[in-house]
């Protein structure tokens, strides 16, 4: 029988092959369909355990937009003596403009601060009832393009600070600072959070395929009696895993997003009040097929070790 087989073309015997895989491809789906309530369960775990560190990537990936997004527009604001005197305030501007780290300079006057405090708190009403403007003139410093660097921008900050004349400098990165130190922990903490739901995907799959072997014992039984090799009887459960992998990534594509809409409906009222319009980007089509594809290999390694494991312990009696 091999020998007649050996003598067909190889184009035939190479379609045969592939018929042969694409039987095993839709008989697995079957035997997870016969199963549902199983085999949901199981999807579900899977793309649970894919979605948490797929979000905290992301989250990730946006706060690198987010400082980068932020680093361009910085300014530094300096709060000035109240009782600065005209000269002075010239005198003071005519310095920062010569500054080499300056680009820009644009001064507020104490009504110019109260009515921009009025346009953007919630307190304006609440102003007028005192008698006098408590809110100091302001200079707003724009800094060169070179100097727009976090370390560079504190330095420059405390070095306005000492200026004559000037009574605070407020350098609005200082939260970003803190956003920064965070993200950073925030993306060890997602690689550590990775490495054990990469290893939780792969015992599930494989714990999920070893009862699936189990269940059909007497069936791989009377398969190998009759002359099936380990590699036919394999192929419907690495069939499955790819199928499980498959059906996790849309799983956990659809927690991922519905966590970033939530995400940005909660971000969005925080960065108006820094006037942006930032919103959260989701994964890109790249970052989609890297999740696809890691999501589809874990799953078939997982049912491939325990096919290894358990398949060759069956043996016709």
């Amino acid at each position: 029988m091999s020998l007649g087989a050996d003598k067909q073309p190889l184009g035939r015997r190479f379609m045969a092959y592939l018929q042969s895989h694409f039987r095993h491809l839709f008989a697995s789906l079957g035997e997870l369909w016969r199963l549902p309530l199983t085999s949901l369960l199981t999807m579900a775990v899977l793309g649970i355990s894919l979605s948490l560190p797929t979000v905290l990537a992301v989250l990730v990936k946006n706060s690198a937009q987010v400082q980068q997004h932020w680093t361009d527009p910085t300014e530094i604001s300096l709060f000035l003596d109240a009782g600065l005197s005209e000269q002075r305030l010239a005198s003071l501007q005519s310095q920062l403009r010569g500054m080499e780290e300056v680009g820009q300079v644009e001064y507020l006057s104490a009504d110019d601060s109260l009515a921009d405090f009025k346009a953007m708190s919630q307190f304006g009403e609440a102003l007028q009832y005192l008698d006098d403007n408590p809110l100091p003139p302001v200079l707003r410093v724009l800094p060169s393009l070179q100097y727009r660097e976090v370390e560079r921008l504190q330095r420059l900050k405390q070095k306005l600070s000492e200026l004559n004349g000037v009574e605070m400098a407020r350098l609005d990165l200082e939260w970003l600072l803190q956003l920064k130190a965070l993200m950073a922990s925030l993306s060890k903490m997602a690689w550590g959070v990775a490495a054990l739901l990469i290893g939780a995907v792969v015992l599930v799959t494989a714990n999920t395929i070893r009862m699936a072997i189990t269940q059909r014992q007497d069936e791989i039984r009377v398969m190998k009696l009759v002359g099936a090799t380990n590699g036919f009887i394999r192929r419907p459960f690495l069939y499955a895993g790819i199928w499980y992998g498959l059906s996790a990534s849309v799983i956990a594509w659809t927690c991922v997003s519905a966590v970033l809409i939530w995400f940005d409906g909660a971000l969005a009222e925080f960065v108006s009040s820094y006037q942006s319009n930032f919103r959260l980007e989701g994964l890109s089509l790249s970052e989609l097929g890297t999740m696809i594809g890691t999501s589809v290999l874990l799953c078939w390694l997982g049912a491939w070790l325990s096919v290894q494991r358990h398949l060759t312990a069956i043996e016709p009696q």
